[in-house]
């Protein structure tokens, strides 16, 4: 096996490092889920700069096993939303979240209806390709493909918030519907539903805060 092509790696030049550190970590801090959309526009470009800086991720084998569907259409939105209600009306109302899981949701003020999906510019569903294909449509094996789509849509998330823009995860399990309502091939399976816009005027935000550095880093030295 012949050795692969390489390039010089040049990090970043960082003057301060701690202060970048600290200035990161603020701004990161302030990034909160969002449910109550703005209908203002939002530019594609920026759109597009967010999933390029998503697919900078990191991943198995480098497979990049990601496909950001992005939807702004109308229709296509509303048809979105009537189909996650459906399923989330199933979660909450028909028996699929038991009571403990429920009121964990209940700080955060979440239920069925999610109107916000027709609200915002944008929505981007994020598919995970659990196989890639050759122009011969041939499968090739796909490497830690869960791992890799969720560190891009970490990455995608930072992106928009560093734009100034809002966001949301949302899951509405299960979420078989999007690859058929987007088209999508057989060898891609939806990860995670993004809707993207600037927040409402008067968008509101539960009071939460996060746990400490103390309760989640944790430093392991070897026994002497």
């Amino acid at each position: 096996m012949s050795d692969p092509d390489t390039v010089a790696y040049r990090p970043l030049e960082v003057e301060d490092p701690e202060a970048a550190g600290e200035r990161i970590v603020a701004e990161h801090a302030a990034r909160r889920s969002v449910r109550d959309f703005s209908d203002r526009p939002v530019p594609r470009r920026l759109i597009e700069l967010a999933v390029e800086a998503a697919s900078t991720a990191p991943s198995g084998a480098h497979r990049q096993p990601w496909t950001f569907v992005l939807v702004g259409d109308p229709v296509l939105k509303r048809r979105i939303r009537e189909a996650a209600e459906a399923e989330e009306q199933e979660n909450y109302l028909g028996g699929r979240m038991n009571e403990e899981w429920q009121a964990a949701l209940t700080p955060l003020g979440t239920d069925w209806r999610k109107p916000f999906l027709e609200t915002v510019p944008w929505i981007v569903v994020v598919f995970e390709q659990r196989y890639g294909l050759t122009d011969q449509g041939e499968r090739i094996h796909n490497y830690y493909v869960k791992e890799s789509v969720g560190i891009a849509t970490g990455m995608l998330l930072s992106a928009l918030h560093r734009m100034g823009l809002a966001s949301l995860t949302h899951t509405p399990s299960p979420m078989r519907f999007l690859g058929d309502l987007l088209g999508r091939p057989e060898n891609e399976r939806p990860f995670v539903l993004v809707p993207v816009g600037y927040p409402a005027d008067d968008c509101e935000v539960p009071d939460i805060t996060r746990k400490p550095l103390a309760q989640v880093l944790v430093e392991v030295i070897a026994d002497s």
